[in-house]
């Protein structure tokens, strides 16, 4: 009896899946194409499997709710602030104990212009805008619970307060340098 033969060509890049198969029950997750680690040519691609849960700007871009500028605007605002500030720094145990007082360590260029960028972001966005930024890119906050904390909790309120991030973070695409002008207002005719 002759053996039936396969048209399938067999290789390797399909040959290795690295996705999850199993997850937990109250995951929410996206795929994302990354770049592929194990790629012998430069540029190969893969889709990998990311949390979304805890994160409300990859959550919008997952769902393409926002595009890739404002998503790119919005990562480079959570970097200034995390360049920026200096958050809590574990104790050294190699260093002598002295009252438990620290001397400061200095101010890097990398912080100072993170802070100037930061300072022009507040200019451009104003009080209200930045509040609203630094609770949902900083913070992690949903609009209900922006709603709460303001003391406003209707619909109407929290399509305000969505529709002003979606303007909040066309400004930072624009700040930080991946949108024009002429790109905003194409996206804000398309919705």
């Amino acid at each position: 009896m002759a053996r039936a033969r396969r048209n399938k060509s067999y290789r390797l890049a399909e040959i290795y899946d690295r996705r999850s198969r199993e997850v937990p029950f109250n995951a929410e997750v996206a795929a994302v194409e990354v770049d592929n680690p194990l790629a012998l040519d430069p540029g190969e691609k893969i889709v990998a499997i990311r949390s979304v849960r805890s994160d409300p700007l990859g959550r919008l871009h997952a769902h393409h709710q926002i595009d890739e500028a404002q998503y790119r605007g919005g990562r480079a605002f959570q970097n200034d602030w995390e360049t920026a500030e200096r958050g809590p720094q574990a104790v050294d145990p190699t260093r002598e104990y002295v009252d438990g007082a620290r001397s400061r360590e200095p101010v890097t260029e990398s912080q100072r212009q993170a802070v100037l960028r930061l300072n022009r972001v507040e200019r451009e966005l104003g009080t209200d805008g930045a509040a609203l930024v630094h609770d949902v890119l900083v913070l992690g906050l949903t609009m209900d619970q922006i709603g709460e904390r303001r003391a406003v909790r209707t619909q109407r309120w929290n399509d305000y307060f969505a529709r002003r991030f979606r303007e909040c973070l066309d400004r930072l695409a624009q700040v930080y340098g991946f949108a024009t002008e002429g790109m905003t207002q194409r996206g804000q005719r398309r919705r």
